[in-house]
């Protein structure tokens, strides 16, 4: 019997296991994959939430069912053989010293195939949208406080409007990058292959997505990863310590009735703008230090700004920012590019709401976030337990504000085509309660970025006349 949720607007088909695809030749070993210390940093976070439209008018439900679900299906199985870690949970027994993925024969994906008779058009489009008509798109994680999900999959058929494919993954074992690395092999796995002759074809992937699992290349000979274990564990202060479950902090808000999602655009000529901005306002200022004015950094010095005084935040406010980053290439030496799992570094950063909110605020938060990544090179990308106590000390913290990014500018969302075309629209669902901005590359190219904002509707109309 189907399950309905939201107001009956998604109707749950189908909550399956999906195993990595096994023939004669291929089939995936029981095995354990460590857990570093990029890994430790993230597992007590919520889980993220990632969200592709596709749209293909006038799709039917039978041609939904027999030809666009059936290959996806398959071809999901095909990618797990070669992202087997995925099908495996996170767990902590009680003889090992910290939580590790384990995979047994059997294990897989839990797979939902749910319809929907939401407003394709309105959710794929980037208007003002309820923020809660997207929740029940993606999977709910199962996080219990002995065993975690690493990865769910959920399918979203909207009759003659296209489909959806939502995944909520678990911060333990896949970063931003991993988790594209992942969608964009399903998706070429599910070009190449035929629905029909599948158990004949393996095809292989190219190198740039065929993920790398040695943990051998991060190197911790300080033992980083057990410390950041212990500050969790004390943070935690629960009876059961060792709990898998993620933190209920405001990291994770109940998303109110009030609150709607909007994406807003800086096209490549509104960032140089920016730019040209802000090196008039430094050079006026008689600074000459060199700053690191990329569009990720623009972007998001514009975008805080703009959320601080939408927010109508205090002027004596402190504001608290962090920059996450990409470490592949910053570690040295480098690792692969397609090493599979977290490879981030966080550098915390603030300002006062008052400085913010001034004529030349963006430059202010461009120069600090510009300071901040250079941070990010180095010994700087090295873990310490320096880096988990401002952490801590900024979960505890009363009185401040947070801002922060989801998602990246260089992850190519949108070239993730199954087959059936370019995504729509891409969404990080997360940010509804997380507080963040999401980030996604212009689907139009140009060296443009997209920005997701989830605030109170009254809210939103001053972010949008604040970026305007």
């Amino acid at each position: 019997m189907a399950e309905t949720q939201n107001n009956s607007k998604v109707k749950v088909h189908e909550v399956t296991k999906l195993t990595p695809f096994s023939s004669n030749s291929t089939t995936a070993a029981p095995f354990t994959l460590p857990l570093t210390y990029f890994d430790t940093y993230w597992f007590k976070f919520p889980p993220v939430e990632r969200l592709f439209l596709y749209q293909i008018t006038e799709l039917t439900s039978d041609s939904f069912n027999s030809v666009i679900l059936p290959k996806l299906k398959q071809s999901l199985s095909l990618t797990l053989l070669h992202y087997t870690p995925l099908a495996g949970h996170l767990m902590w027994p009680p003889d090992a010293a910290k939580p590790a993925i384990y995979y047994f024969p059997d294990d897989g994906v839990s797979l939902t195939v749910a319809e929907s008779n939401s407003d394709f058009a309105l959710l794929s489009g980037s208007g003002i949208r309820d923020a809660a008509e997207f929740n029940p798109l993606v999977p709910q994680l199962s996080i219990s406080d002995d065993k975690a999900e690493v990865i769910a999959i959920q399918i979203t058929f909207f009759p003659n409007q296209g489909f959806s494919i939502g995944v909520s993954y678990h911060h333990s074992l896949l970063d931003g990058k991993s988790c594209m690395m992942f969608i964009k092999s399903w998706a070429y796995f599910c070009k190449q292959i035929q629905s029909s002759d599948v158990h004949n074809a393996n095809p292989s992937l190219s190198s740039e997505i065929t993920p790398c699992f040695d943990r051998t290349v991060i190197k911790d000979p300080d033992g980083i990863d057990m410390v950041y274990v212990k500050h969790w564990m004390d943070f935690t202060g629960s009876s059961d310590t060792r709990s898998l479950k993620v933190l209920a902090t405001a990291f994770d808000k109940e998303a109110s009735s009030d609150v709607v999602r909007k994406t807003f655009e800086l096209s490549g000529k509104d960032i140089k703008k920016l730019r040209d901005k802000v090196n008039k306002i430094n050079n006026e200022a008689g600074k000459s230090k060199q700053l690191q004015l990329s569009p990720f950094v623009l972007t998001c010095a514009h975008a805080y700004v703009c959320q601080i005084k939408a927010k109508g935040v205090e002027a004596n406010t402190t504001v608290k920012f962090a920059v996450v980053g990409d470490c592949r290439g910053r570690l040295d030496p480098p690792i692969p590019i397609n090493y599979f799992g977290n490879c981030v570094g966080s550098v915390i950063g603030e300002a006062k709401a008052s400085d913010m909110i001034r004529d030349n605020g963006v430059a202010i938060v461009a120069e600090k976030l510009s300071e901040m990544i250079k941070v990010l090179k180095g010994n700087g990308v090295q873990g310490s337990e320096d880096k988990m106590v401002k952490t801590i000390a900024m979960l505890k913290e009363k009185g401040h504000v947070m801002l922060t990014a989801a998602g990246s500018n260089r992850f190519d969302d949108y070239g993730s085509d199954f087959g059936w075309g370019r995504p729509k629209k891409v969404e990080i669902v997360s940010v509804d309660r997380t507080g963040a901005i999401s980030l996604v590359e212009s689907k139009d190219g140009g060296g443009g970025v997209e920005i997701g904002v989830v605030l109170k509707k009254q809210q939103m109309e001053v972010f949008y006349f604040s970026l305007c």
